[in-house]
């Protein structure tokens, strides 16, 4: 389970993907099934998940990993760049972006 706390030794990934009400279900289960086949079974994942707006145009992707390192071996692997080129493909743009944690309320 992801973890939003000031401090936290993990690597947090936001990641945007713009898209089409015609294609953002299509997004969605290659997404979901990249998360349930794959990403989520790589070494260091935390967890994550999966937003989408009300106009279907965007989905905001939310994952935690141990390391960074941890996530750019997941995405650099074969399995993972296949799927990125298909995921490619129901959108217009995507970009993974690491953070850090700044401040959390509750």
């Amino acid at each position: 389970m992801p973890t939003i706390k000031q401090g936290a030794a993990l690597q947090t990934v936001i990641t945007t993907f713009e898209t089409s009400p015609g294609l953002c279900q299509d997004l969605m289960d290659a997404l979901t099934d990249a998360y349930s086949a794959f990403i989520s079974k790589q070494p260091g994942f935390i967890g994550a998940g999966l937003h989408v707006n009300d106009a279907q145009t965007r989905v905001a992707n939310y994952s935690q990993w141990e390391r960074r390192e941890d996530f750019q071996a997941m995405l650099r692997s074969d399995e993972m760049r296949k799927r990125n080129r298909h995921i490619n493909t129901l959108c217009k743009s995507f970009e993974p972006v690491m953070y850090d944690v700044s401040e959390s309320f509750n």
